[in-house]
């Protein structure tokens, strides 16, 4: 009589995937951390434990911040090994200081990452992700995140590759003067002219064309130029969660098409549709209470405080993150997603994926519900690999195309 072998348990399914592949994500805010915390003052920053320190650093409302979510004991309990780190500055700023903080988040980064070469190693190609990984180190690339960085300049965009910018994200919570977001009402409805020189460009050098955040008329016209693999750093399915920061079905057709990756992002209100819908309300409710006492701001601020004692926030959890990359990979295929946890860009987190040491968790989920090792691996990290092999790939077959030219602003 045969015997079948018991299949191995999902934890043991997400551990030999996470050894063979480690986790390649899309987006983590530490540099924001350390301009808000520090001023991009590394004395006395220790990145190999941030989860106990007291940090003395107060958000704008006075109230205090909470531990960081990342640091190195807990990238590597996370299996993390590649990690793009977001360069982010305000879309609130004028774009010629933008340029100038986004300068500063570059050389901070470029400082951290090298103030620990046993762990970390800076990397600005598939290749160079490669030999972090053949060294034990986690590969350290750069995401810049939001198009008003550029000043509205392809020579800055230029200059900014040529630093080691390896994606950018078209707009952050406010349109460009070039593109829509998905959190600013319509102007251009997707792309300008320029918008689409912007694309054109970044693909001609190699850069990603980085799509969360931005409108879905602005996914779709990106999309409609690109003539390589596009990504999304940190966004979600809109069919389970009607943000306007997750991509709609026909986009993710779209985007499979293209090549490109969606790399699932883990911030509550993109997650969970209770939470988005809680958090409409919240903001409804205190636009209420402003209204009804313009005068006393204490009033105000109590009454929404009673209004949240009694509807308190939902969780969102691990497993609604998985849903969401159960219903991508189900929808354009498993080749077609990543990760990109927003950690320390997040003030509140799913539970279950509190800080970069979870990723375990999920992956143990997905075995449980089927995924193989196979497909683990490239939702970890083969992935997104593939992308960004694929717009190195297009910018070599392009390397003779003249640079686009476009007028100086000032």
């Amino acid at each position: 009589m045969l015997s079948i072998a018991a299949a191995p348990p999902p934890a043991e399914v997400a551990l030999a995937a996470l050894r063979a592949a480690p986790v390649w994500d899309g987006h983590n805010d530490v540099a924001e951390q350390l301009r808000v915390r520090r001023k991009d003052r590394l004395d006395g920053f220790d990145f190999r434990d941030t989860a106990s320190t007291t940090d003395t650093a107060r958000a704008e409302d006075g109230t205090p911040l909470p531990a960081m979510q990342t640091d190195l004991a807990r990238l590597r309990r996370g299996h993390v090994g590649a990690q793009f780190w977001s360069v982010f500055v305000s879309a609130q700023l004028p774009e010629p200081q933008a340029v100038q903080a986004t300068l500063e988040q570059i050389d901070v980064m470029k400082r951290l990452i090298a103030r620990y070469p046993d762990d970390l190693q800076f990397a600005a190609s598939a290749q160079d992700v490669a030999a972090a990984w053949r060294a034990g180190r986690i590969a350290s690339l750069l995401g810049m995140e939001g198009g008003h960085a550029i000043g509205g300049s392809l020579g800055v965009l230029r200059q900014m590759y040529a630093l080691g910018v390896r994606y950018m994200t078209l707009t952050h919570f406010r349109n460009t003067a070039w593109a829509d977001s998905a959190t600013d009402a319509p102007a251009h409805h997707g792309l300008t002219p320029f918008g689409r020189d912007v694309v054109r460009e970044m693909q001609r050098l190699g850069m990603l064309v980085d799509l969360s955040h931005v409108s879905a008329e602005t996914m779709r016209a990106a999309l409609a130029v690109a003539g390589a693999p596009v990504m999304f750093s940190h966004s979600g399915a809109f069919a389970l969660d009607a943000s306007p920061r997750n991509a709609p079905d026909d986009v993710l057709r779209l985007l499979k098409a293209n090549g490109g990756i969606i790399m699932v992002n883990s911030y509550p209100p993109y997650v969970s549709e209770a939470v988005r819908r809680w958090s409409a309300a919240r903001a409804a409710e205190e636009a209420r209470g402003k209204a009804l006492a313009p005068c006393d701001p204490a009033a105000a601020a109590a009454a929404l405080a009673a209004w949240q004692q009694a509807n308190p926030r939902p969780e969102a959890s691990l497993a609604e993150v998985a849903d969401h990359i159960d219903h991508i990979a189900a929808l354009i295929g498993h080749d077609h997603v990543g990760l990109g946890g927003d950690f320390d860009g997040i003030e509140i987190t799913t539970r279950g994926m509190e800080d970069v040491s979870t990723y375990p968790a999920l992956f143990t989920e997905l075995a449980r519900r089927g995924w193989s090792e196979g497909d683990l691996e490239k939702l970890a990290s083969g992935n997104m690999m593939r992308v960004l092999k694929a717009a190195q790939a297009y910018a070599t077959a392009h390397r003779g195309d003249p640079p686009i030219e476009s007028a100086t602003t000032f």
